[in-house]
């Protein structure tokens, strides 16, 4: 059986919604991402999936921490835009949330999160466009009880897109 790409199919594996951050000099950036996953429980470790041409991509390369914190369903376009179509090169976009700096000082971001994590990176795969970032858990916190943003319900029922950098997009023809 041959069988072409449909790019759809992939819509199908379920993803969640994120802020990643970083941090670098006393500067913090994050920004929305969708590829992150536990990937072993003895030690917590989480793979981030981010796009070289992401300033937190440079961040995180360089100081070799990350903070994940989990969007609720009810979060705002407005939020997600500003964290997932704007970038760090050109606006603060912490100025305006609320957030705690964690164990290594990456920000984790309080507004809209169920719960929050940070990582210090053990490994790294470069997947081409992207580099998949491994990191042990250095702690992690519930914040609040609720229902996880995912991508399914960003696409179908806020209606929302992929931007350019995002593993998943795809340009409409």
């Amino acid at each position: 059986m041959n069988l072409d790409i449909d790019a759809k199919a992939f819509w199908k594996l379920s993803y969640g919604l994120y802020i990643l951050s970083a941090k670098d000099e006393g500067r913090y950036n994050g920004q929305i991402l969708n590829v992150a996953m536990q990937v072993t429980a003895t030690p917590m470790r989480l793979a981030v999936c981010v796009n070289k041409e992401n300033l937190t991509y440079e961040y995180i390369k360089k100081n070799k921490i990350f903070g994940l914190s989990i969007l609720e369903q009810d979060t705002p376009m407005k939020f997600i835009g500003t964290w997932g179509f704007k970038s760090g090169r050109n606006m603060d976009k912490i100025q305006s949330v609320n957030f705690k700096l964690g164990k290594t000082g990456v920000p984790l971001i309080l507004d809209y999160s169920l719960a929050v994590m940070e990582s210090k990176v053990i490994g790294e795969i470069d997947v081409g466009t992207h580099v998949l970032h491994i990191g042990e858990v250095v702690s992690s916190r519930v914040l609040k009880e609720g229902t996880a943003l995912t991508y399914e319900y960003y696409q179908q029922v806020k209606k929302g897109k992929a931007p350019p950098t995002a593993p998943t997009y795809k340009a409409e023809a």
